[in-house]
């Protein structure tokens, strides 16, 4: 009995045995080595994008204000006669200066009425400067012609001579017993310069019939 119990006390005292490759510890993993397309590498095609809408067929805004002109609307007929007579164009920013004349301006009457003329200014220095105007009647009312086209303003000082145009719908409005249509986009698009666009019918003098001499009483 005492041969049994002393080996087993030696091997309670020595431990527990365990094969070595159980405490053996891996080597580490080889680090990755970074990659030059970090985070990620490229697509291998691009990304499809929606094709967008054609543009061939796109209007412009302003295809309605450059409408062409079928026939000239007259809704008052005492307004069309009168301004069938315009004769003569008035430029604010020279008429006031001695000796500038107006400019002339043919109104000519049909289905389309048709409006055009130019004032040429005659101020020492500035001989070179004038204004236009060329369009068709889009309609005829009372106090009111609005003509489509276009008004032009050339002066030396401006834009270095360049003409600065204003062009659509002009609007040109009498008052009263006048017999001057003022245009009401008459501010030079260059300088904001108001610029008094006017056209005149001058209204002929009344012919003097003659006074019968009256007899000598004797």
């Amino acid at each position: 009995m005492k041969r049994l119990v002393l080996p087993l006390a030696a091997l309670l005292v020595a431990g527990p045995v365990f094969a070595p490759e159980v405490f053996a510890q891996k080597p580490p993993a080889e680090s990755q080595t970074p990659s030059s397309y970090y985070p990620a590498p490229p697509p291998l095609e691009a990304p499809k994008v929606e094709q967008g809408a054609p543009v061939s067929n796109l209007t412009s805004p302003l295809a309605q204000d450059q409408a062409k002109v079928a026939r000239t609307v007259v809704d008052s007929e005492a307004e069309a006669q009168m301004f069938a007579g315009a004769d003569k164009i008035v430029w604010g920013r020279y008429a006031k200066t001695k000796g500038e004349k107006p400019g002339a301006v043919t109104v000519t009457k049909g289905t389309v009425w048709t409006v055009k003329g130019r004032v040429d200014s005659t101020v020492p220095g500035a001989e070179g400067d004038y204004a236009s105007i060329d369009g068709v009647v889009e309609r005829i009312s009372a106090n009111n012609i609005t003509i489509r086209g276009e008004v032009a303003f050339r002066v030396a000082k401006i834009q270095n001579g360049t003409a600065c145009k204003v062009g659509g719908a002009l609007h040109f409005k009498r008052s009263g017993k006048s017999h001057v249509w003022r245009l009401s986009e008459g501010d030079n698009p260059c300088d904001g310069t108001r610029e008094f666009f006017d056209l005149v019918y001058d209204k002929a003098p009344a012919e003097k019939k003659p006074v019968p001499a009256q007899p000598k009483r004797t």
